[in-house]
């Protein structure tokens, strides 16, 4: 029953990708699947039940790695890992961050999730930001919202940089995700310290040249 489902899931999540949400029927999910509508019927009701099911499979791994982050040892390596990670993951889910607001509207279960993860969001960017300047890797805020407004801007481009850049297009080319990843590290360079800024040069060199 379950390796049904996941592969049921896997043929839907290959459909969204190449068409978008909106353009797949249960039945064009079913004839990819070799199988009946009725078939399908069984272990999904409605495609909004796939929609959440994709959902709650892709967030997972990212719930998983908030609730880790307390014993994560903070460096610019490992936040550069941390980041391209997470953007090839999104990459997998494809339809869902190119389309999001207007996803979020179909499930209310869905939502209220995202919603509830965005405060999460918010607080992991302020433990990391707490860590890294406890290894003097970040400056303290030089005014009393400004690392609020960093959390925004880091989490608002981590959601939609896939939409903008294009790269649904053209996912086979790993520049195009390293080019992504050096842009959200440079959201941070400003920030950091002289030793967290020697970190990032070192460890990217090429965008310093």
């Amino acid at each position: 029953m379950q390796r049904k489902k996941k592969q049921i899931l896997d043929a839907a999540r290959a459909l969204f990708n190449e068409n978008g949400y909106h353009d797949v029927t249960i039945r064009m999910i079913a004839l990819k699947m070799n199988m009946s509508s009725g078939n399908l019927n069984y272990h999904y009701k409605k495609r909004e039940d796939i929609f959440e099911a994709l959902y709650f499979e892709m967030v997972s791994e990212f719930d998983d790695r908030v609730h880790a982050l307390n014993e994560t040892e903070v460096s610019i390596e490992q936040i550069k890992i941390d980041v391209e990670r997470s953007m090839k993951r999104m990459l997998d889910y494809t339809f869902f961050w190119t389309d999001l607001y207007n996803l979020l509207s179909i499930s209310t279960t869905v939502n209220d999730h995202f919603q509830a993860v965005y405060k999460k969001r918010v607080e992991g960017c302020f433990l990391l930001f707490e860590k890294m300047q406890e290894k003097g890797l970040m400056q303290d805020a030089s005014f009393e919202l400004e690392y609020n407004f960093l959390a925004e801007r880091m989490i608002n481009y981590g959601n939609t940089w896939l939409y903008s850049s294009g790269l649904y297009s053209n996912k086979s080319n790993p520049y195009t995700i390293d080019y992504h990843v050096n842009i959200f590290l440079s959201i941070l360079f400003p920030f950091l310290t002289l030793q967290g800024k020697e970190e990032v040069q070192k460890l990217i060199p090429a965008i310093f040249e």
